[in-house]
Parts: C-alpha cells; sequence; structure tokens
C-alpha cells in the first residue's frame, strides 16, 4: 500500500450498531483506503447494510467512524454528507416524477461549484441515461434506474461512495457496466465500499475483501486470499 493511502479515507473502529433493544453490529473493524475499492461480502441479514447505515447516521450506533481522519459518529445524516460520502441505498431511491436529468441535477451539492463530474460524464458512462434524459425516473428499467441512482451519488462530488448491492436483479450485462463504473470512479480517486452478496463482481474488482457474518468481520483479505479459503467460502458465504 502507497503512502497516499497510509491515513485511510474511511476508518471503522469497533463498531457496535442497534435498532431499538436489537443489538446488530458487533464490534465492526474496517477501513478503505485512498482510491482503493473494498467489498463488504456476506449473506442477507447479516449487518452488511447496517454498517453503512451506521456510518451514514441513520442508526444508534458507538464506536468509532473517521473519514479522512475525522470523527463522523454521531453526526446527522447531511452533514456526513457534506463532509464527502455519498451512499447509494439498496432501494436505489430515485424520484421517480422527474426525469433522468432532473434527478441528476438534484444529486448537485452546490450548481454553482465545479466537482469532478458533469452531465457529460454521466451521460459518456452510460449512453443510454442521455437517451432517457427527460423521461420520467419511475419509467426506467431496473438497470437504468441503478444507473441512474449511481450517477446522481456521483454528482455530489463525494470523497467516498458507498453502493449496496448496486447488481441485485440485474442483467448480466448492465452487470457488467456496473463493475466498469466503479473501476472508472476509481480512477478519478474515489474510494469505493461495495457491498454486495455476488462474490463474481466483488473477486473482479475489490482490492480488500471482507466478509461479515453475525454482525462481526468474520475474514479479512485479498481476492486471491478468499479464492483460496473453500472453508470460510462454504461457512460464511455459500448457500
Amino acid at each position: 500500500m502507497s503512502d497516499e493511502r497510509s491515513t485511510p479515507m474511511l476508518q471503522i473502529t469497533d463498531l457496535h450498531a442497534y435498532y431499538g433493544k436489537s443489538h446488530v453490529l458487533h464490534g465492526v473493524n474496517l477501513h478503505v483506503g485512498q482510491g482503493e475499492i473494498v467489498c463488504l461480502l456476506g449473506r442477507n441479514g447479516v449487518g452488511r447494510s447496517t454498517t453503512a447505515k451506521a456510518v451514514m447516521g441513520q442508526v444508534a450506533a458507538r464506536g468509532a467512524i473517521r473519514l479522512k481522519g475525522q470523527d463522523i459518529l454521531g453526526r446527522k445524516a447531511y452533514e456526513i454528507a457534506r463532509c464527502g460520502i455519498g451512499y447509494v441505498p439498496e432501494d436505489r431511491s430515485i424520484f421517480p416524477d422527474l426525469t433522468v436529468k432532473q434527478n441528476l441535477m438534484l444529486g448537485m451539492k452546490d450548481a454553482k461549484a465545479v466537482g469532478r463530474w458533469s452531465f457529460d460524464d454521466m451521460y459518456a458512462l452510460f449512453p443510454r441515461l442521455k437517451e432517457r434524459e427527460n423521461t420520467p425516473g419511475g419509467v426506467l428499467s431496473g438497470g437504468e434506474q441503478q444507473m441512474l441512482t449511481l450517477c446522481r451519488t456521483l454528482m455530489g462530488d463525494p470523497d467516498l461512495i458507498m453502493i449496496d448491492e448496486p447488481t441485485e436483479g440485474l442483467a448480466p450485462k448492465i452487470v457488467e457496466q456496473v463493475g466498469q463504473f466503479l473501476l472508472e470512479i476509481r480512477k478519478r480517486g474515489i474510494s469505493i465500499l461495495l457491498i454486495e452478496q455476488k462474490l463474481a463482481i466483488a473477486l473482479d474488482i475489490s482490492e480488500r475483501l471482507y466478509l461479515m457474518g453475525h454482525g462481526r468481520i468474520v475474514f479479512e483479505g485479498t481476492p486471491d486470499d478468499l479464492k483460496n479459503n473453500a472453508a470460510i467460502r462454504k461457512e460464511w458465504l455459500e448457500v
């Protein structure tokens, strides 16, 4: 790892999270380096989405969460977003009555500021969005909606983006497009925490990965480390 990544973009230390009296995360530790793609794997219900929600201040949590060395635990979600985190939830959360372009405009932090991403960038990465520029978001296909929510988040010019199950329900061709899109994001120096259940995309594009089980990290390593550990895959990932 280079000196540029010596201070993690995101550092999570001994994170516990709760839904009411239900204790969901039990001392999670993970980090994402600058310009790094890190995947958080695991079966449904093990706490992956809760980890992202805890980072965004959407669930009760204790421990430490630092972005670029700055403590963000306990802040409001909008304050955390302004610190430089983009979040793409599993439900995509587009505005169905607004057009593609209007959805993208809502993602911008400041219409007057010049960020790393423009409308032209989004349309170059996903030409289909240009074709559908004036189409309401609600009539887009699932793949188009996923493209739109990814692009809308990038329009806010985040330093780190957390993406929850971006390939869920998508055709293989669209999954491949999403993977290439994430690699392009990394080329521009943006860090990515990818929450996935599909092993193939995680092994293909991530530099490191974590495997979660029962609210804890049960494995950390490279894609090759996981490929070579059949016992861990069988116990914590495979159905």
